[in-house]
């Protein structure tokens, strides 16, 4: 009885008081949306960032260390410290073990954007996110020498179409002065966006990369000795060397063995990496600054509980006549200091409620813009279990803050002398 009059009367209060407290509570809905918009986008991101890559057991380059071979390969970032022979690509494909691979070749670029020449097994086994193969948005996969697939970023920045002619720089940096102007590229497809960074690269293939470095020395063209598309055509364009090799294994449990054996090739020095074991290291040094955003978003909500009792107690001077008013009817101090805490119960409760609405509605709305113009792929999925204990705390710490202006009431109430003074 004594509950549902308690409730009955925090309702009526908080009805009262709406319009103030509806400021308040607008304050605590964007202070909460903002803290679990932050951890929503903290899991997502982590799990776009680690399905950068998928279904790929190894990866294989010169010498050097696992997150230079993954930077270079898997985000486009920095060089290798040096090129595997082709005859030792040939020796991987000959394994038994190995049930595919992927060659890739670096060291161009395209106004900023790395070139990555490969080959027709790149869109046959390439997985990203939950083993999702790549899309083509227009066009067709890459038949000829000179033909260039782009990937749905550089397509959107650089307002590239079906059929434009590209002209590919030397170099992979974002300025070049030398460019193979003598062997452009067509636009035969763009690539679907994927969130990852295969929408920040130029896809071409391994014969068009070794073709346009035909008579450059030194990053220099020789005149009268590089090719142009007619004299490309017939001529024996097998490559020499390339960057990196992506391997995947039918049988996984024989992944660390030949990982293993690549690292102890007799050939010429290789390193084989685990890429989700090279993902989680990057993610783990990264993950220091989104801990402090997270942090600091949970300050911002602190704060609007802060502002929530510095609301209640200014409320409570206005409220005295009500109080006393219930202490002549019969009410204990007790079940006065109780409506403070339902009332501020009830605003967060409704504070996370309306922030899980405004929530769903941001990334239903924002999510595919955020693919289409920044490679960021945000969905629209249920809370995890870290999700709903961050958004349960906002309602646990709206419980132990009331207690503030509850005490205060309560204090309140006890000197005003009605009743009998030991009826809590």
């Amino acid at each position: 009885m004594k509950i549902r009059l308690a409730l009955s009367l925090a309702t009526a209060s908080l009805w009262y008081r709406r319009k103030v407290l509806a400021l308040v509570c607008l304050t605590l809905t964007l202070s909460v949306t903002l803290l679990l918009g932050v951890q929503y986008l903290r899991t997502e991101v982590k799990q776009s960032f680690t399905s950068t890559i998928s279904d790929t057991d190894l990866i294989i380059g010169a010498r050097s260390g696992q997150l230079n071979l993954l930077l270079y390969t898997v985000f486009h970032m920095g060089d290798a410290t040096n090129n595997i022979r082709w005859s030792t690509f040939q020796a991987l494909e000959k394994d038994a073990r190995i049930d595919w691979l992927i060659p890739i070749s670096l060291g161009d670029s395209y106004k900023g954007f790395r070139v990555v020449a490969t080959d027709k097994a790149f869109k046959e086994h390439f997985r990203y996110g939950q083993g999702q193969p790549l899309e083509l948005a227009g066009g067709q996969w890459s038949e000829g020498i000179f033909d260039v697939v782009l990937g749905a970023g550089v397509a959107r920045t650089l307002s590239h179409q079906l059929n434009d002619e590209v002209i590919l720089s030397h170099g992979g940096g974002r300025t070049s002065f030398s460019n193979h102007k003598d062997t452009p590229f067509k636009v035969t497809g763009i690539l679907e966006a994927t969130g990852t960074p295969v929408d920040q690269a130029v896809y071409i293939s391994l014969q068009g990369m070794e073709a346009i470095h035909v008579g450059w020395e030194s990053g220099v063209a020789i005149p009268g000795r590089t090719l142009t598309p007619e004299r490309a055509q017939g001529r024996d364009l097998t490559p020499s060397a390339i960057t990196a090799v992506f391997a995947g294994l039918d049988r996984k449990i024989l992944t660390f063995r030949v990982q293993r054996d690549i690292n102890q090739y007799a050939e010429e020095p290789l390193s084989a990496i685990l890429p989700g074991v090279a993902l989680s290291e990057l993610w783990r040094l990264m993950g220091q600054f989104e801990r402090a955003l997270l942090g600091i978003t949970g300050f911002v909500v602190v704060t609007s509980l802060i502002g929530l009792i510095a609301v209640l107690l200014t409320l409570q001077a206005q409220r005295s006549h009500e109080i006393a008013v219930l202490r002549a009817t019969g009410a204990s101090p007790g079940l006065i200091a109780s409506l403070y805490v339902i009332e501020c119960l009830a605003l967060a409760v409704v504070a996370c409620l309306s922030a899980l609405v405004l929530s769903s509605l941001a990334i239903s709305i924002l999510g595919p813009w955020l693919l289409t113009n920044y490679g960021i792929q945000i969905q629209l999925r249920s809370l995890n279990l870290e999700e709903w204990a961050l958004l349960a705390s906002v309602p646990l710490a709206a419980l132990l803050v009331a207690f503030v202006p509850a005490l205060s009431a309560w204090q309140t109430s006890r000197s005003q002398g009605f009743g009998s003074p030991d009826k809590l």
